[in-house]
């Protein structure tokens, strides 16, 4: 893909390389698990995309805990602890889209509508409408001289795919990874293939901190302060629960960066939105067409390697500049950019 292609040129022309090309970047989970999308089907089968009654959307139910919602969602009950495709399916499709995705959103599923070139309230409120720049930049701390991340350390809080690629390239430019994980609720990853995850995470160092106690909460702040650069991927009320504000952690020490990658944005009325890589996918419009024109899964989880490695090249640039940086890279508006062959502009 052009698009992934031109991220990963970036990051050679920032100074730091890349074992993988751009195709490369968005098979490397297939190498390890053998699975790909099949149509409509995702490549680990927990979404799907479907007919509504006026569109088509992307529904993603991979916890086992989004099961217990379809009934309060599409009055849908499933059995055996099996996700009951055939019955969400046709419920969905005597629904129109926005209604489907507003209140399987408001349960917390990753229900998105299938999207493209139209506008709406997120993307009007972050003034992104142009795919060309899917991320939002804002200086709020004091600069330091140009650094590379040679030698700097890097507080990675994200999970899955998307934050710890990021991290992961990072890591081969020499920067030191601290992934700080809830010692209750560890990086979801950990369930997939360990091949992968010992790949995404080689060579990193691993926090176990428990949220949930004041002396968890005190040595996660005291992280996060240590840090050159954070890389997190939590809704922003996750952060405010904590008392940790990104503004306030960038502009306490010269030169630091925050980037927050997450299915839509950290701002807007769509930030506590839930996205997974596949469905951000469908809701940025990047899939392929079958013979009869409906949409399919054009890679596993694309919109995740896409964001990640455009993060690591928007983190090398923000140390180049000086950093006191925070960046908001949102999965829908990435994968939206690539859709429409958008000439990114860093």
């Amino acid at each position: 893909m052009a698009w992934a292609d031109r991220a990963v040129d970036r990051l050679a022309v920032l100074g730091a390389t890349s074992d993988l090309d751009g195709a490369g970047l968005l098979d490397v989970r297939s190498t390890f698990t053998g699975l790909a999308p099949r149509g409509r089907v995702s490549a680990g089968a927990s979404c799907r995309v479907m007919a509504t009654a006026d569109s088509w959307c992307a529904v993603n139910l991979p916890r086992p805990d989004d099961l217990d919602l379809l009934p309060a969602w599409l009055g849908v009950e499933p059995a055996s602890g099996e996700i009951p495709w055939t019955e969400v399916s046709a419920a969905a499709s005597e629904r129109p889209t926005d209604a489907l995705v507003e209140a399987g959103q408001e349960l917390g599923l990753a229900v998105a509508a299938l999207g493209g070139d139209r506008s709406d309230a997120q993307l009007r409120f972050r003034g992104t409408e142009r795919a060309a720049r899917p991320w939002l930049v804002r200086r709020v701390g004091e600069r330091t001289p140009a650094r590379h991340p040679d030698g700097l350390t890097v507080v990675d809080l994200s999970s899955l795919w998307a934050g710890p690629s990021c991290a992961r390239l990072l890591g081969r430019a020499g920067a030191r990874i601290v992934k700080v994980e809830s010692s209750s609720r560890p990086d979801g990853s950990r369930a997939g293939d360990p091949g992968f995850h010992r790949w995404l995470h080689e060579g990193h160092e691993l926090v176990e901190v428990d949220f949930a106690t004041v002396d968890g909460r005190r040595e996660l702040v005291d992280i996060v302060h240590s840090a050159d650069v954070v890389i997190e991927g939590s809704r922003p009320r996750a952060f405010d629960r904590l008392g940790i504000h990104p503004v306030e952690v960038v502009s306490a020490r010269p030169g630091t960066v925050w980037v927050s990658i997450t299915g839509y944005g950290r701002c807007g009325p769509w930030r506590d939105r839930v996205a997974f890589g596949d469905d951000a996918a469908v809701a940025g419009g990047l899939v392929e067409l079958d013979d009869d024109g409906a949409p399919m899964f054009v890679a596993d989880a694309v919109a995740d390697p896409l964001t990640g490695v455009a993060a690591a090249a928007l983190i090398l640039g923000a140390l180049a500049a000086g950093g006191g940086i925070t960046v908001d890279v949102a999965l829908r508006e990435v994968a939206r950019s690539a859709a429409m062959g958008a000439a990114v502009v860093w």
